[in-house]
């Protein structure tokens, strides 16, 4: 992603702010995993969003914004140079790399935040911290940006605590072209890792056979870590929706599931294709599975600007427990909770479930996944149809549509195995 898209988005966060704020995001840090081991670190989105700087060189990297008025000074503070730190762990980015990176002048070594922080929170008689206050639940343990959040508020308890993350996630609700085109280049890449498995597939073949397949194509084409934890599964594994074990054999007969997706610039893509392991599909099969391909292509057809999100589950929902009244699995309403077993919608783009504004209506820009899930525990079938909807001025657009998504589609594709 070119840098003039990060500077665009702290230019935005800027105008959002007070006219006397102090603003810093941290990168954050992998835990530690057991004895001397780690975690992969992996960056917090909101400062990737913000900063750009999201590699494995950044961990512990801090952004601190100050803004008076009209004046906005930015600084980037970056590991130091340490020889034998980096025949461990690779190479440091240099001042030169990170200006370069994100478009930030002012480029410090993170031994300098302190005494830059302190210069800042003690320069107005007023001044807003923004902080990014990203929590699940009020029983979660603080993360970094809490912890530090509550040091700045004890040592500087003049200072006014404001959260950034409605801010972000009022910005991240809308993708940018930028945005969009990387998200169209990872579906490249994931469409062709489904597609793989689709050709290799065969009744015998383990979960974790399928895994290594999609997993090759995204190294193939550059993607050393995917969108999100990929989820593959096969037969009664299937009633496990977020399934992570990839040790279940595919019997012949049984569907196979999976919910996957690259990554592209940070952007990424979540689909979901279900397929018989043998390439055709039983009558039981079919008869759920046009349930959801009827459901999810009546959904592409009414979605559009004005719509509030709320109302996209709950339109799927009734519409697929039509279409399952019609084969004789539900006979009223309340019904369905027995075949879908979770929400029809959520956002994806720089988190796979991404932080949006979910109170907003249907709009432009908007990128969201239209996900229709059935999962028949009496008929030992279960599945996903997952797609990527980009909403229009007076539509919507399937971004995973050149993935297989009807029957005649994948027992076509499957048949060139």
């Amino acid at each position: 992603m070119d840098k003039s898209f990060y500077i665009a988005n702290r230019k935005e966060l800027y105008s959002r702010v007070g006219e006397s704020a102090l603003i810093v995001l941290l990168a954050g840090h992998a835990p530690r995993r057991s004895a001397d081991a780690y975690y992969n670190f992996y960056c917090n989105r909101n400062f990737a969003y913000v900063t750009g700087a999201c590699d494995a060189t950044t961990q512990g990297f801090i952004f601190m914004a100050e803004k008076h008025g009209e004046d906005v000074h930015e600084t980037l503070f970056i590991l130091p140079p340490d020889a034998h730190a980096e025949r461990w762990t690779g190479r440091r980015m240099k001042p030169d790399e990170a200006r370069e990176l994100t478009g930030i002048q002012d480029i410090a070594y993170l031994s300098e935040f302190e005494t830059r922080f302190h210069k800042a929170a003690s320069a107005a008689a007023r001044l807003e911290l923004w902080t990014d206050i990203d929590r699940l639940s009020f029983a979660e343990a603080d993360n970094e940006s809490v912890e530090f959040t509550n040091r700045a508020l004890k040592a500087y308890p003049a200072l006014e605590s404001h959260n950034l993350l409605p801010l972000l996630k009022s910005m991240r609700t809308f993708k940018k072209p930028c945005e969009l085109e990387a998200m169209r280049k990872a579906m490249t890449i994931t469409r062709e890792g489904i597609l793989d498995m689709m050709h290799a597939s065969k009744p015998g073949m383990y979960e974790y056979e399928y895994k290594a397949i999609f997993d090759a194509a995204l190294t193939r084409n550059g993607v050393l870590e995917p969108a999100f934890q990929p989820i593959i599964s096969a037969g009664n594994n299937n009633f496990c929706i977020h399934y992570y074990s990839y040790t279940g054999r595919a019997q012949d007969g049984d569907m196979i599931l999976n919910d996957v997706g690259a990554c592209w610039d940070n952007l990424g893509n979540d689909v979901s294709r279900g397929f018989p392991c043998n390439g055709k599909f039983s009558e039981k099969q079919r008869l759920l599975y046009t349930c959801a391909y009827n459901t999810s292509n009546y959904m592409f057809s009414i979605i559009k600007p004005g719509m509030p999100m709320a109302s996209v589950d709950q339109t799927a929902r009734r519409y697929c427990f039509e279409q399952l009244k019609g084969i004789g699995l539900c006979d009223k309403y309340e019904d369905v909770g027995k075949y879908m077993w979770h929400g029809g919608a959520h956002h994806v783009g720089f988190d796979t479930h991404d932080v949006v504004d979910m109170a907003h209506p249907v709009a432009p820009g908007m990128v969201f996944c239209v996900d229709i899930g059935i999962y028949c525990e009496e008929w030992g079938i279960g599945f996903r149809l997952e797609d990527n909807c980009l909403v229009l001025e007076d539509g919507c657009e399937n971004l995973s549509r050149d993935i297989p998504r009807s029957i005649d589609e994948i027992e076509a594709e499957m048949a060139r195995r």
